[in-house]
């Protein structure tokens, strides 16, 4: 039985996405732990893996396991298009009436996926978010942005974003619709998942090392999620502009003020200091809001593109033969 039949047979209860991006070395400790997991839970089950135009050998270590294990579903990315859009690929193609979304360097364990379905079941919600109530394996410089970043998201989103929650998630199959209606280019699941409302549980689990390779979080992006965050869930950053020009407005008012003292007090000055700090302040504030307008247009011009956000190149549920995976033809729109 392969892979591709498997995926196009009856829907399954349970799919399981796998986002992947140079991840050679961490795919046989995964598989190794996480097949006896789903095996033991006694309902049909898949699994989409997806390579995000991984550069190294992940796909062929893929497809070797894939021979084996039937239920595992690859689907190729044509290039690197970023995490959450390799999420969104594997939630918008993945089948079974539940949905659990994990990485495959391990530091989730799988282990919980069979408590998340208990708890869903038990307390009848529709997500069951993994809460990561143990960071030890973390440097403190990741635990203490990542607790800085989700403070920013409660004040700014609201109470209802879990601490501590990543993308380790169980969603159900009308919570993964919903999703796949809204019109988000650049989804950040962690914010749009909880902003849906729809009812939810969470399961505390330790964090783990990872299991194999390199963070693909580095300080950039990190910087970068957080900044994706923030313009995809609120306008703060417009009413920052405003702000630093009242506050640019109130400087240059007091430098009239210190100005028209000098003058009355026949004070000769140069003048040149007090308009070199006006100006420089002015540029400054200027070019800092021009930026905040320039990002926003620029999210709005994506918008009106309306561009795929991904290409999926090769799904195993589609096309038999894997060399298809490395050759594959026009490019189809995620």
């Amino acid at each position: 039985m392969s892979a591709q039949t498997a995926a196009t047979g009856p829907a399954p209860t349970l799919s399981v996405v796998v986002p992947m991006f140079n991840e050679q070395d961490a795919v046989p400790p995964l598989v190794a732990r996480l097949r006896p997991v789903l095996d033991g839970l006694g309902v049909g089950y898949e699994v989409v893996a997806v390579d995000d135009g991984s550069r190294d050998a992940t796909a062929a270590v893929l497809f070797d396991h894939g021979r084996t294990w039937p239920q595992l579903r690859i689907v190729r990315l044509r290039r690197n298009s970023g995490h959450q859009a390799a999420l969104t690929a594997g939630l918008h193609r993945a089948r079974g009436e539940w949905v659990v979304s994990i990485d495959a360097d391990l530091q989730d364990p799988p282990e919980t996926i069979a408590e998340m379905l208990r708890v869903a079941h038990a307390a009848g919600v529709d997500v069951v978010y993994g809460v990561r109530a143990d960071r030890s394996t973390d440097t403190p410089f990741k635990r203490h942005t990542a607790g800085a970043y989700y403070r920013l998201m409660r004040r700014l989103v609201g109470a209802e974003v879990p601490a501590q929650a990543g993308d380790f998630r169980l969603l159900s199959r009308a919570a993964v619709t919903a999703l796949r209606d809204l019109p988000e280019r650049s989804p950040v699941y962690r914010l749009l998942v909880p902003a849906l409302g729809f009812p939810s549980a969470q399961v505390r689990y330790a964090r783990a090392g990872r299991v194999a390779g390199r963070t693909k979080y580095p300080l950039r992006r990190m910087v970068a999620l957080a900044w994706e965050s923030t313009a995809s869930f609120s306008a703060a950053p417009l009413r920052l502009a405003t702000w630093l020009g009242t506050l640019a407005f109130l400087a240059c008012l007091a430098l009239i003020g210190y100005g028209a003292v000098v003058y009355a007090n026949g004070t000769v000055i140069p003048g040149w200091t007090s308009l070199f700090l006006a100006v420089l302040l002015l540029s400054a504030v200027q070019l800092i809001c021009l930026g905040l307008l320039g990002s926003y247009v620029g999210r709005i011009y994506a918008a009106v593109q309306d561009r795929p956000v991904y290409h999926v190149a090769f799904d195993s549920a589609d096309q038999p033969s894997p060399a298809a995976a490395f050759d594959a033809p026009t490019s189809v729109p995620g």
